[in-house]
């Protein structure tokens, strides 16, 4: 079996770039020397008591675009004191204003240090992942004071948008880390493939559930990244059913071992006559349903990626009203899932996803608006 390679990259079109550059030339106030970013609108009074509910913010629920490019950022070093509140709020206000190509989506989340750095209490939900006895991970590739997820249907269109972010928060923001990824070609409704040629999302919950195991009521949610490595050539020398064995799920249809059609529900209690488990009690779609979590779910939206031979695998992105589901879930894998010989988690980080920007309503709100630096 061999997985479906990314598109070849290509150079930005001219388009792109001009859109990229009249966008930098009307925030260039954000980004200059000094302090300038503070006349930004950010500085626009909270919506009155009683105003429309914040939404949520796009990049989450929406059909996937066909490349992401995923993103950590810190506070400058000698800019992580309170009086960087404002300012900060200023450069997001900034970023909710830039304008962005078609189907193209910005999401940004806080990550949990950010907080301190700025004299504020950090959120309770925004607790700290536990490590896992499995991982290997490279803090360099991870973490960050701001995560910044860029989805768009050319490959060309989101790196222009992320050096956009970056200027526009010049001197306050630096960049941590970056990495893209893509979603091998599909068929629109189908769900995705991973690199390993397995459908990968199948199990997202319906909008319904998702109002009550993704969303907050104020439109905020949690976002939990993983950047795991995939060892594909030794996964493709399985046989196609040993392949099977380890997911839990038909490599041609995506279907449950217990089922025919990918929708079809997961009976993890099937068995076969002789009285053994239709899907083996290692298997990853056992290990991760969610009934083991009271029916609690995480919304996944992953991505590809291919730095080269070495390095191929999964940018895990998941989102969940709590991230402590996303432990229990990993210390289950860790512990007994058939997939972890094949897998490896390089880099992790966390971030708040705040409820949608609007009109006084910069990215980061009501958190940042809240503290009058």
């Amino acid at each position: 079996m061999t997985a479906t390679p990314p598109a070849g990259r290509r150079t930005p079109s001219r388009r792109t770039l001009l859109t990229g550059s009249a966008a930098l030339a009307a925030t260039t106030a954000v980004g200059s020397c000094g302090d300038p970013a503070e006349r930004s609108t950010a500085s626009a009074p909270a919506p009155k008591a009683g105003a429309r509910p914040a939404t949520r913010q796009r990049g989450i629920a929406e059909p996937q675009p066909r490349y992401a490019l995923v993103a950590g950022l810190d506070l400058a070093p000698a800019r992580r004191t309170p009086a960087s509140v404002r300012p900060l709020r200023a450069a997001l206000a900034a970023w909710a204003a830039l304008p962005l190509p078609p189907r193209a989506t910005l999401t940004v989340a806080l990550g949990p240090a950010l907080f301190p750095a700025l004299g504020l209490p950090a959120p309770a939900v925004l607790r700290a992942l536990p490590p896992f006895p499995r991982d290997r991970l490279d803090p360099r590739r991870g973490g960050g004071d701001v995560l910044v997820q860029l989805c768009a249907e050319g490959e060309g269109d989101a790196g222009p948008l992320a050096d956009l972010l970056t200027a526009t928060a010049s001197g306050l923001l630096v960049p941590r880390w970056r990495e893209r990824g893509f979603l091998p070609p599909h068929a629109p409704g189908e769900t995705p493939r991973n690199l390993f040629g397995f459908k990968d999302g199948t199990e997202n919950p319906p909008s319904d559930e998702a109002d009550r195991w993704v969303w907050h009521p104020d439109g905020s949610t949690v976002l939990v990244y993983r950047r795991i490595h995939m060892r594909i050539p030794d996964f493709a020398a399985l046989p196609p059913g040993g392949q099977e064995e380890v997911i839990g799920r038909r490599l041609a249809s995506g279907a449950p071992l217990t089922g025919r059609r990918e929708r079809d529900p997961v009976d993890l209690y099937a068995k076969t006559p002789e009285g053994r488990y239709l899907i083996p009690s290692d298997a990853h779609v056992r290990l991760a349903h969610s009934r083991l979590d009271g029916g609690a779910r995480m919304l996944r939206r992953g991505y590809s990626y291919d730095n080269g031979p070495g390095d191929r695998g999964l940018l895990f992105l998941a989102y969940m009203r709590d991230p402590a589901l996303f432990g229990r879930v990993q210390r289950r894998l860790d512990d007994g899932d058939a997939l972890r010989v094949f897998t490896e988690h390089r880099a992790s980080a966390l971030g708040l996803v705040l409820p949608a920007p609007g009109p006084g309503r910069p990215f980061g709100h009501p958190l940042l608006d809240s503290a009058r630096a």
